[in-house]
This record gives C-alpha cells, structure tokens and sequence, in this order.
C-alpha cells in the first residue's frame, strides 16, 4: 500500500489511490468468507485458512502479531502521504485507530505482546516484530495527535524499553525475533538466541519504531 500511494503522488495520478483501495478494500471484505477484518476484534486473519470456524487452542480467533503489525504500519506510512482529500482516507484512519485500540487492550504486563495475539498461553514468549510493529504504530500515533498521549505514550513507552533491555545484545544482535511463516506455531522457538531465516523481518520493524519513538522524545 505505501508503494502504492508515493507512486500516486510521485506521477499525481490518483489511479494509483484508487487501486490501493480496491485490492484493500477486497482483503478486507471479500478475501475468504467475509474478508480477513474482524470488525468486532478489530484485528485481522492471515488469509482465508484462518477464518472461523478455525479457532486457537483456548477457542479463541487466531491472529498474528506480526501480520496485524504489518497492517499498522502500512497503515501509518499510507496516511503519511496520502492526501486527506483522498475518499478512502477517513476509512484508513478509522481502522488504524480501531486497531490500536484493540492492541493496547492486550498488551503483556511487560510491555511486549505474544505470537497469538488472542492465545497468550499458545507459544505465547516474547517476540519482537508484531511488538515493533505496534510500537511504531503508537509513537506516530501520538506524535500526530491521532492517538491519546495519556493513553498510548506509556504503552509505548514501556514497549520500547521492553525491547531495548530484553531483547538487545551488546554486539546489536537481536534476539527473540521469529522467522518466516503461516501462523504462530512457526519458527518456533522464539529465543534470546536464536537466529531466524529472514533476519529483516524484525531488524526492520525494530529500527522503524526506534525512529517513531526517537521523533516523539525530541
């Protein structure tokens, strides 16, 4: 989605809006059953193989930190440079907000979210990429005034330093980050030490929320 809207903006062709909405609008409301958005959870289904009746092993929907955190960030980089005046651009804004609001409720005590964002007890450790993810997602929140600084900075706040102390070698390795994947149970286990297949999948989403959260201390 953010490829597409610079290039809309870079060529000033609003085509390239318009087919941003329609392959998101199609993930959201027709990809499977119904689409792969809860819009009572506020969270979304990998793919089709994961919509009800498919539950997790307490019976509850199985969502994926990292693939929600993809949607958040996509989110915040396509209402960065997507002109207000675009007439999809309230309903991007309204389903990132929606989503935030939805992840704060089930943040852990120590600031980090798990693998299963429902199932904490299904390798529920610490994992680093769905909470980057969210970490930059609430920092640019707040920063713009869209999120609620009383209610989101400490959040935020509280991921970060998670991150920074558990999950941080003194070489700059970083640990706990999970590789590639279809659902939670894979590249497991997540640990201080292992190293995953697709080392940019949390290096990546790291370094995007330390630059959100560097720009809201400044």
């Amino acid at each position: 989605m953010p490829v597409f809207t610079k290039l809309g903006n870079l060529y000033n062709d609003t085509k390239y809006f318009d087919k941003m909405y329609d392959m998101y609008a199609y993930t959201k409301n027709n990809h499977g059953d119904k689409g792969l958005y809860n819009r009572e959870d506020h969270l979304w289904w990998r793919d089709k193989d994961f919509d009800p009746p498919y539950k997790e092993p307490n019976g509850q929907n199985c969502y994926w930190s990292r693939g929600n955190g993809w949607v958040v960030m996509a989110l915040v980089r396509v209402l960065e440079e997507l002109p207000n005046s675009d007439p999809h651009y309230a309903e991007y804004l309204q389903d990132f907000k929606d989503m935030c609001a939805a992840l704060i409720k089930i943040q852990r005590p120590d600031g980090l979210w798990t693998v299963s964002l429902h199932d904490p007890n299904h390798y529920g450790g610490k994992e680093i990429t769905g909470t980057s993810c969210f970490t930059y997602g609430f920092a640019w929140g707040v920063r713009k005034g869209i999120l609620d600084k009383k209610r989101y900075q400490p959040s935020l706040a509280k991921a970060w330093n998670a991150m920074v102390k558990d999950a941080v070698h003194k070489n700059g390795f970083l640990g706990y980050v999970q590789g590639t994947g279809k659902e939670p149970k894979d590249g497991q286990p997540v640990t201080y030490t292992s190293t995953p297949d697709f080392e940019d999948y949390g290096l990546g989403c790291f370094l995007l929320a330390g630059t959100e959260v560097y720009k809201l201390a400044k």
